[in-house]
C-alpha cells in the first residue's frame, strides 16, 4: 500500500485524506456532500468525482467510515455489536464490488434492552487511543448527538448517545426561549456558561431548568447577549449529569475528540467536578483509518 485514501463521510459534510505508508498526511478536502445529500445510486460518481485522482495508480486502498454504511448512504453495512475490539472492525467491512474500496460498519450496543448506534465514531475512538498510546479511557465526541464511549484494554464496552447539539438547536430557535434570545449566538461568554452548568449539575433535570433562560432574562439576571452561553452550559451540564454512572463524579480524566471551540467548554464543564481533559482533534480519524489499514496489509502480506 503506496496511499490510504481515508473517507469521513457523515450526514452532512464529506472529508477526505491522502495518507502516506507512514500516516503522514499529504492532502486533506471538504465537501458539503454529505450522504444526506447525494441521490440514491450516485455516491460512486460523488466519490469519483471527488476522490478519483487519488484513486490512480497501483497499491491504493481506500476506508471509509461514518454514515456512508447507512441505510441511506453507499452500502449499508451491518453493525459491529459491543463489546469489540478494533480487529474486530475487519471482519465487518463491506467491499465495493471490483474496487479497492471498503466501508466500515460502525456499532451497537444496548442499554436496558434498547439499541444505540454509532457511525464513524468508533474509528475516531480507536485513533485517538492509538495516537495518545492508551488502551483504556472515557472518551466523549461531543456534536449534535455527542457519543460517550467506554473502553477498557483496548475493547469498546459500551457507549451512550445524548442529543446535547441538537436540543441546544430545538430550544434556542424553536421553544419560547427563542423570544429571550439575540439573533446570533454572538461571542462566547464564559461565567454565563459557566452558571448554566452548575444550575443543570445542581438540578434533577433539564425540563425544568431550561425554563429559567426566559425567567433569568425577565428579571434581568443573565444579559440578552449572554443567553445563549448560558443555555449551552444547562444542556452541555445536563450531559454530563446523566454521564456521572461512567465514574466522572469524584475526579478522573476524560479524553474530548472534537475542535477547539467545543473542547474549550466541556473541559470548563467537566472542571466542575474536578475532570481533567485530554483533548485529540481531527486526525484521530484519520490515525483509526491508517491503523485499520496496517492491519489489512498485514493480513494481506501473511
Amino acid at each position: 500500500m503506496k496511499h490510504l485514501v481515508a473517507i469521513d463521510w457523515g450526514s452532512s459534510s464529506l472529508r477526505g485524506a491522502r495518507l502516506d505508508a507512514m500516516g503522514s498526511v499529504i492532502e486533506e478536502r471538504s465537501f458539503a456532500r454529505g450522504v444526506l445529500r447525494v441521490e440514491p445510486g450516485r455516491f460512486d460518481k460523488v466519490f469519483d468525482e471527488h476522490f478519483g485522482d487519488w484513486m490512480q495508480g497501483p497499491d491504493v486502498l481506500c476506508l471509509v467510515s461514518g454514515m456512508a454504511g447507512s441505510k441511506q448512504g453507499w452500502i449499508e453495512t451491518p453493525y459491529c455489536p459491543c463489546p469489540a475490539r478494533f480487529e474486530d472492525l475487519r471482519s465487518h467491512l463491506t467491499w465495493v464490488e471490483g474496487r479497492p474500496i471498503a466501508i466500515l460498519p460502525g456499532m451497537t450496543c444496548k442499554h436496558a434492552g434498547i439499541p444505540d448506534v454509532m457511525r464513524g465514531e468508533e474509528t475516531q475512538v480507536f485513533g485517538a487511543l492509538h495516537l495518545i498510546g492508551r488502551q483504556d479511557g472515557l472518551l466523549v465526541l461531543p456534536g449534535t448527538h455527542s457519543k460517550w464511549v467506554l473502553v477498557r484494554s483496548g475493547r469498546i464496552q459500551s457507549f451512550a448517545t445524548v442529543m446535547t447539539g441538537e436540543f441546544y438547536a430545538l430550544l434556542r430557535h424553536q421553544s419560547i426561549l427563542a423570544r429571550s434570545m439575540p439573533a446570533d449566538d454572538g461571542e462566547f461568554d464564559g461565567p454565563a456558561f459557566d452558571q448554566g452548568v452548575s444550575v443543570a449539575l445542581s438540578s434533577r433535570s433539564l425540563m425544568q431548568t431550561a425554563f429559567s433562560v426566559r425567567s433569568l432574562s425577565l428579571f434581568d439576571r443573565v444579559r440578552q447577549a449572554a443567553l445563549p452561553s448560558y443555555l449551552s452550559g444547562l444542556v452541555i451540564g445536563d450531559e454530563l449529569r446523566s454521564q456521572m454512572t461512567h465514574g466522572l463524579d469524584g475526579g478522573g480524566q476524560v479524553v474530548v475528540i472534537g475542535s477547539d471551540a467545543l473542547t474549550l467548554r466541556y473541559e470548563r464543564a467537566l472542571s466542575q467536578q474536578g475532570v481533567t481533559v485530554q483533548q485529540v482533534g481531527a486526525q484521530a480519524c484519520w490515525r483509526g483509518l491508517w491503523t485499520l489499514a496496517q492491519a489489512l496489509q498485514g493480513e494481506v502480506a501473511a
